[in-house]
């Protein structure tokens, strides 16, 4: 695989997936719930999705390294970073932005 390819594929599977919970009243977009999810469950969500997100990443990287480069905390707490600023548009879209009702 091209690496471009192979970051271009990760740069926009990673804001899909750090939207999802936002957009998607299922849970992880497959199970449906019987109540609407809190912000708590949406969080875990994007957490669970960071952890995927970075196995595939390290997954990539060894198919076209042969190796995987060894990362420091500092590595995690700016990729953690960088996937909340990709998050922010679904959180905008489902709590802070106001909805006009439809009735004249």
């Amino acid at each position: 695989m091209n690496p471009i390819l192979g970051t271009s594929v990760l740069l926009i599977l990673s804001l899909l997936l750090a939207n999802l919970p936002f957009f998607s009243e299922r849970l992880f977009g497959l199970v449906s719930l019987k109540s609407s999810k809190g912000l708590g469950i949406r969080l875990l969500e994007v957490a669970v999705a960071y952890v995927l997100l970075g196995l595939l990443a390290r997954l990539l990287e060894s198919h076209l390294h042969g190796s995987v480069y060894a990362q420091g905390w500092e590595f995690y707490a700016i990729t953690v970073a960088l996937f909340i600023v990709l998050a922010y548009p679904g959180f905008v879209w489902r709590y802070l932005w106001r909805r006009r009702s439809l009735r004249p």
